[in-house]
């Protein structure tokens, strides 16, 4: 059953997420089991929503790919996040690609 994550980590900027993201490249060679990611900053922190095929796919990507970037980076601290089931998906008509 797919999960939905939400993660809110303070302190980290666009600019260190855009760092992990180079580092990583996960729209280049998309991880097992990632269906969705959406990435905001708001009041200091970065905020994501993710739909993941299962909680153990997103679980090995962060300890294999994701947290190594994260140290290299030199992003401090512990995001806050949590899994929930995934009720309902709902995709525009028309709405299509990646990165923007």
């Amino acid at each position: 059953m797919a999960v939905v994550l939400t993660l809110r980590w303070p302190g980290v900027t666009p600019e260190q997420y855009d760092a992990v993201g180079a580092l990583v490249r996960w729209e280049q060679d998309v991880p097992t089991g990632a269906l969705l990611h959406v990435a905001s900053f708001e009041g200091g922190a970065l905020h994501v929503t993710d739909v993941w095929e299962t909680e153990a796919d997103f679980r090995r990507f962060f300890a294999d790919r994701l947290a190594p970037a994260v140290k290299q980076v030199g992003i401090e601290g512990e995001p806050q996040s949590g899994f929930r089931p995934l009720h309902r998906r709902f995709i525009a008509p028309g709405v299509s690609g990646a990165a923007s």
